[in-house]
């Protein structure tokens, strides 16, 4: 009877000074206070969505677990191991940044790809959309060649193409060519024999920077179907540590598939690539109307 009597009074002292704060809070409220909410909200809904499907989900569980045990700890007046999860508390920021660094690196990466240029401001989206267009205008379409032709002859390929996020880390393990890319060229880099076959070929602004490189393992790789083999584990991996775009041809079915952001996409074929390829690597072109408009003000200015 001790023991419910003792969770009774605490769930009555915790009740009593909910709703006091719950009165006093709403007593003060502010249009303030509501967006301060939501912000916060939508930054929770951000922290669960960046560690769904990844082994930070296992750990937030141990975390909550944790959390349960020092509130038992503390109604049964268990000072050695209330004190004991106190001094875990206290390191907890620390030990989060370290266990989650990972995650955090792929949200703070994908915060820093976020840049103004990308909405087309100022007129920067009609300069950015030339030079893409320059740079990846003609290697899409031997991409979507090459992939077509090793598709048919179930000929194993790794394509990686590299957009805001440097890739310098994989560049390093493979072999530097810096070579304009053509379907030829592709074919002998992914032939069975070929020295460089095994691993990724790497293209910066167009150009086949490196092949032979190896790519990180997937962080959810329990989630990924058994038939998909290693060229489509690595893509995966690649994926979620940067916001490159990786083509992948099947050495068993030659089917073409496609990873980015965690995720593959599947049963592509020349045109279907080509389009894909375009609208992730090279942004829309401006509508003419706004480009006028934009000149009409610029002019303004002067």
């Amino acid at each position: 009877m001790d023991f419910f009597s003792t969770v009774w009074e605490y769930v009555k002292q915790f009740s009593s000074t909910l709703w006091d704060s719950v009165i006093s809070v709403l007593a003060t409220f502010r249009i303030t206070d509501a967006i301060d909410i939501l912000l916060l909200t939508y930054i929770i809904y951000l922290a669960i969505k960046l560690i769904r499907e990844t082994r930070a989900q296992q750990l937030l569980k141990g975390i909550i677990l944790f959390a349960i045990a020092s509130v038992v700890a503390n109604v049964l007046s268990l000072n050695a191991i209330s004190y004991l999860l106190q001094r875990v508390f206290d390191i907890g920021v620390i030990a989060l940044i370290v266990v989650f660094q990972p995650e955090l690196r792929r949200a703070l990466e994908k915060l820093g790809r976020t840049k103004v240029r990308n909405f087309g401001v100022f007129g920067i989206g009609s300069e950015h959309y030339e030079k893409a267009e320059q740079e990846w205008g003609h290697t899409i379409e031997v991409i979507a060649t090459a992939a077509s032709e090793l598709s048919k002859t179930k000929t194993g390929a790794l394509i990686v193409c590299e957009r805001q996020t440097k890739l310098g880390e994989q560049i390093s393990t493979g072999v530097i060519l810096e070579a304009k890319p053509s379907v030829e060229l592709f074919g002998n880099l992914f032939f069975h024999n070929s020295p460089l076959h095994d691993g990724a070929v790497i293209m910066r602004d167009g150009i086949i920077l490196a092949a032979s490189c190896f790519l990180p393992k997937p962080q959810k790789e329990e989630h990924i179907a058994r038939q998909l083999g290693s060229r489509h584990r690595a893509a995966i991996g690649m994926s979620e540590n940067s916001d490159a775009v990786i083509v992948v041809v099947s050495e068993e079915t030659g089917t073409i598939s496609v990873a980015e952001d965690g995720e593959i996409y599947r049963d592509f074929n020349r045109d279907t690539l080509r389009t894909y390829l375009r609208g992730k690597l090279i942004p829309e072109k401006p509508d003419e109307n706004e480009k006028k408009k934009r000149t009409f003000l610029r002019g303004k200015k002067k």
